[in-house]
């Protein structure tokens, strides 16, 4: 393991960078290592790094990954480093962003991040994206396309022919070392400037990509916030975890800073999805003779079910199947009125939606029970939100593709709006009980 301090301060000695890239398969036997230059690269890195901190000797200025290869496993140390390092190299190719590896490795880190930004208000700028075969933004998942990054700063050529073409050709060496230097400078800034703070390793056998569906763009996702504002509590609640709007419920309190809803909605776009969100008060019942048009979340406070009108429309709402639409309960059991009155919310919520409560498979009908901290939303809410997008593709209907006239009108299907951008790829995510998920 990783040789760190866990600490009242942050971790000693830990990475500086992860260096995350595609494997590339041997071509032909006994053939040369085909990821030399990406090795050479991390050397390079490393020792710039070193000359421009104070690093010990011995302690790790970064981490490759030498020996795993695509689809193959996840080790320990694998997880620990991306839990500890400062900040994430991503080495941007085709290759990369079609590697479920890859994709992993970016989910694991980046929710570091929207863990940061949850606790503390402020972003944590921790990715340093390296473009090491030329792409175009439009070949870019969300996640990827997102990020604000001038990679002119490492000079004209590298933005023509990427690290990997000045690498390969001896005659743009001094292009190649402006930009290694470059890049080398803006991870110690980087690392130096954002208090990034370490989070829980993440078990590959349960972490989803990040990039989503290879060759799809963000699929759609909604969540609606079922809470109280500040102004409309029930006698004698707290207002600690409310706001102005629904949306500013934040259960978490004071262990986070930020409205669930947005958590919920940056980790989805974490996940390639353009989560969208509103309250339960700004919705419209949906036409059910119609196609759903997007899965949804419905993130509940039972608090909420203290008003007599909110508990009739929910009960409404559950009376007609939707099952692209899944409950998820967060629940503070630290909050001292939460705990006290838990029984009795826990009562209201289930006789007033027995439907969404029963629905769904393990996990969703486990994240209706409760679920107690925000690490712990964080751990099901991907299962949850690929549940509930296959709902989404059994349910939403399917045209028919026109055909020439005097054409074949057994064509397969199609399909239509948001529907297309899902495709029909299975997902299958396997999230595991957490002490923090009730289980009542």
């Amino acid at each position: 393991m990783l040789n760190v301090r866990r600490g009242p301060g942050e971790l000693e000695h830990r990475p500086y960078f992860f260096l995350s890239y595609a494997h590339t398969p041997r071509y032909g036997a006994g053939g040369p290592d085909p990821d030399m230059w990406v090795k050479r690269l991390f050397r390079d890195l490393c020792g710039h790094v070193m000359a421009m901190t104070d690093l010990p000797a011995g302690a790790p200025a970064g981490f490759m990954d030498r020996e795993i290869r695509s689809g193959e496993g996840w080790s320990e140390r694998l997880g620990e480093v991306l839990a500890t390092c400062r900040v994430f190299v991503p080495l941007f190719s085709p290759r990369y962003f079609a590697s479920e590896m890859c994709g992993k490795e970016w989910y694991a880190f980046a929710q570091r991040a929207i863990y940061h930004q949850a606790k503390s208000n402020r972003p944590a700028e921790a990715i340093v994206p390296v473009q090491w075969v030329p792409m175009l933004p439009e070949q870019l998942p969300g996640p990827a396309e997102r990020l604000q990054f001038n990679h002119r700063a490492f000079g004209d050529r590298y933005v023509t022919d990427g690290l990997y073409g000045l690498i390969k050709l001896r005659i743009f060496r001094e292009e190649y070392e402006t930009a290694v230097y470059e890049l080398a400078k803006r991870i110690v800034s980087m690392a130096d400037t954002t208090h990034f703070a370490p989070g829980h390793p993440v078990d590959y056998r349960h972490a989803p990509s990040a990039f989503g569906k290879p060759g799809g763009g963000p699929r759609p996702m909604h969540v609606t916030v079922v809470a109280p504002t500040r102004h409309d509590l029930s006698d004698g609640r707290a207002s600690d975890y409310y706001g102005t709007h629904p949306q500013d419920w934040n259960p978490y309190h004071p262990d986070s800073a930020r409205p669930l809803a947005y958590v919920a909605q940056d980790l989805m776009r974490s996940l390639n999805y353009q989560a969208t969100v509103s309250s339960f008060d700004q919705e419209t019942p949906s036409d059910l003779s119609q196609p759903p048009t997007r899965p949804e979340l419905l993130l509940v406070d039972r608090w909420a079910l203290e008003d007599e009108q909110l508990r009739a429309r929910l009960a409404a709402f559950d009376a007609e199947p939707r099952p692209w639409v899944s409950v998820v309960v967060a629940w503070n059991r630290d909050d001292p009125q939460s705990r006290v009155s838990e029984a009795e919310l826990v009562q209201k919520l289930e006789r007033t939606m027995p439907h969404q409560m029963r629905q769904g498979r393990a996990i969703c009908r486990a994240a209706a029970r409760g679920v107690l901290s925000m690490e712990a939303f964080g751990q099901i809410l991907p299962q949850v939100v690929e549940s509930v997008a296959q709902e989404y593709l059994r349910h939403a209907e399917v045209y028919p593709a026109t055909p020439p006239l005097g054409g074949d009108r057994s064509e397969r299907p199609r399909f239509r709006g948001p529907m297309a951008e899902y495709g029909t790829t299975e997902y299958s995510t396997h999230i595991p009980w957490s002490p923090d998920v009730e289980d009542s």
